[in-house]
């Protein structure tokens, strides 16, 4: 399973998807790649789909991915996830309350959304395959929350936050840059993903729901908004895998203009 693919490009008219929590509403069938055993698949939607050309807009979005295999073993464990967002969306964190990892760096999944519930962006669900030595294979499932964590560099960061209780509670916190860009996009979120149970384990599942409605400042202002200049958002999709497996691609949304 060792090597490199990239993903065909996904373009219709009307549809497309955007990998690991981008674009897909009402239409049916999601994005999969496969290489040798292994088999990604992505699928998911924002709204509203109807956006200002110039203006920006509030939106939600919603995405979920799959890993397996084939012949039923556990995946190999994911290391990177690199995202990179169209130009025309963008991530507004002004008077929005910030999260410490070090606040829910212990925490069970609900005492992480209590202590920073004004920081929260996101929520949704993890699972892992997990296989220890003589032992058979254990699938597990963990809330995932997502919340804004303070600046680094001037960029925005996500902090990401599940845990699991096999082979022993285990709590991970992860830290999320998301990097301003010139160009084509205008973000690059990045997560290198720690080890689970000790390395005996493999990410399996991700889904989520981001965005966030708040005011500051005397404004009222969306975590996440957007805006349709050219009838398409893009997102560029890397991850790589412990084996050597890496998969890449692009892969598009159709947006329509407001009157």
């Amino acid at each position: 399973m060792r090597g490199r693919v990239r993903a065909l490009t996904i373009a219709a008219p009307l549809a497309a998807c955007a990998l690991l929590g981008g674009s897909l509403m009402g239409i049916a069938g999601a994005a999969q790649v496969r290489v040798g055993t292994l088999v990604l698949t992505a699928d998911g939607g924002f709204t509203p789909q109807r956006l200002p050309k110039r203006a920006y807009a509030p939106i939600h979005f919603q995405g979920h991915a799959d890993i397996r295999t084939t012949n039923g073993a556990a995946p190999p464990p994911l290391q990177r996830v690199r995202l990179d967002f169209d130009r025309d969306g963008r991530l507004t964190t002004t008077g929005l309350a910030t999260c410490s990892p070090s606040a829910i760096e212990a925490a069970t999944p609900q005492q992480a959304r209590q202590a920073c519930r004004a920081a929260l962006v996101g929520t949704g669900t993890v699972g892992a395959a997990i296989v220890l030595p003589g032992q058979s294979r254990v699938d597990v499932r963990s809330p995932l929350s997502l919340f804004n964590g303070t600046r680094q560099g001037g960029d925005a960061t996500v902090i990401a936050h599940a845990r699991t209780e096999i082979p022993s509670p285990q709590t991970y916190v992860m830290v999320i840059p998301v990097e301003r860009l010139k160009g084509a996009f205008g973000y690059r979120a990045t997560l290198d993903l720690p080890q689970i149970a000790g390395g005996h384990g493999s990410l399996t599942h991700v889904d989520a729901k981001v965005g966030r409605r708040y005011r500051a400042g005397g404004k009222e202002r969306s975590y996440i908004s957007a805006r349709c200049s050219d009838g398409i958002l893009q997102t560029d999709g890397y991850v790589s895998f412990a084996d050597g497996t890496v998969i890449s691609g692009s892969l598009f949304k159709a947006c329509r203009t407001l009157p």
